[in-house]
């Protein structure tokens, strides 16, 4: 059994969510949402991982525009603990300034890094795999990683090759960071590769430890925000210093340079995410995560989020206008969805590049749209 008051879950809810434009916004983005359910995605996370962890030790990593809301939904976490990055600057400052503030107490904490954007299906399941690997990131300066056995030679994730297996972990050769699809389908047909879920598990000191040799000047100013935390002047330190950071994902900044010490050497170790689990990265994947839940007997496919609705020769579409009555006829493979102000239509093959919307907004000012 994990220790609960020595364990502390991150989520990690910064994202804009872009492409799950146009439900996703600034201010109500991906994470927000209840795509999965009738709650939101951050609510969903919460709960599946407080049976862990004392309430006291939680932690927030989020964005001004959706630290207020976030701190409404999470109402047991405490507010100061729910904290709102000056700048966005990845995961790897991200889960390196909780790392950094939770050393200074106890060097010891076991962090869980968490996505706040996850659906897990078997949850007793994810917990027991979560208590495996934070007795073996207690065990020495270790590194676990939940890896995600492949479907398809996706291109969106990164990859862990993974070498000898030691009871219920395996040992990590090396993280590779999405490759090409070529790579990709290597990787799927060697059949010792996993997908990087983005759930990791350090002790505070490890990590804080590794950011030190890593990424050095980064670690330094992390340090220094998280000498202020708990003072008055933590908001002005963090204002100031925060928007000096690299701007570097955990996987680049951490994993891929430990990983080069050699199979053995790292401390890396990699459990199996076989609780069911889906990030649902865009309207393409959130299409299958539905289907998967449908009778055997809906063959057609069709995911439609409305009012009412009829389907006539059309299969594999994902509708989503609440409110209004909607007849599909004779389509297949498409993403609509409206909102009050926005109407997206794309293919299931090419929703992926739905963010590029949102860039173009961007670029155009157009604010209220994003």
């Amino acid at each position: 059994m994990v220790n609960k008051d020595n364990f502390s879950p991150v989520i990690v809810a910064g994202g804009r969510g872009t492409r799950f434009w146009p439900m996703s916004r600034a201010r109500r983005a991906k994470q927000l949402l209840p795509l999965n359910s009738t709650r939101s995605m951050i609510e969903e996370t919460y709960e599946r991982l407080k049976p862990l962890a004392a309430r006291q030790n939680f932690w927030v990593i989020t964005n001004g525009d959706l630290q207020k809301p976030i701190s409404r939904l999470l109402r047991k976490i405490d507010r100061n603990q729910i904290l709102a990055e000056p700048a966005g600057r990845n995961t790897a400052p991200a889960i390196g300034l909780a790392a950094f503030i939770l050393e200074r107490e106890n060097p010891d904490a076991i962090i869980g890094m968490f996505p706040a954007d996850h659906v897990i299906t078997d949850e007793k399941k994810f917990r027991r795999a979560c208590e495996r690997a934070a007795e073996v990131a207690a065990a020495g300066e270790n590194i676990v990683v939940m890896g995600v056995k492949p479907s398809r030679p996706e291109t969106g994730y990164g990859y862990i090759e993974v070498g000898e297996k030691q009871g219920e972990q395996f040992i990590v050769r090396r993280f590779t960071e999405k490759p090409n699809s070529e790579k990709a389908a290597r990787f799927v047909a060697a059949g010792n590769f996993y997908w990087n879920s983005g759930m990791f598990f350090w002790s505070a000191r490890t990590l804080a430890d590794a950011l030190r040799e890593y990424l050095a000047p980064t670690a330094e100013i992390l340090a220094q925000i998280a000498a202020a935390f708990g003072t008055r002047k933590f908001e002005k330190t963090f204002a100031n210093l925060y928007p000096q950071v690299e701007n570097i994902s955990v996987d680049y900044a951490v994993l891929e340079p430990r990983s080069a010490r050699g199979e053995g050497r790292s401390g890396l170790y990699c459990i199996p995410a076989d609780f069911g689990w889906n990030d649902l990265g865009s309207w393409t994947a959130l299409h299958e995560h539905k289907v998967a839940g449908l009778k055997k007997k809906a063959v057609d496919h069709n995911i439609v989020v409305a009012g009412d609705h009829v389907a006539l020769n059309a299969t594999r579409n994902y509708i989503h206008a609440p409110g209004k009555f909607v007849a599909a006829v004779g389509i297949e493979g498409l993403v609509v969805v409206e909102t009050e102000d926005a109407l997206l239509i794309t293919t299931l093959a090419a929703s992926q590049d739905v963010g590029k919307v949102v860039k173009h907004l961007d670029e155009r000012k157009k604010k209220h749209l994003v």
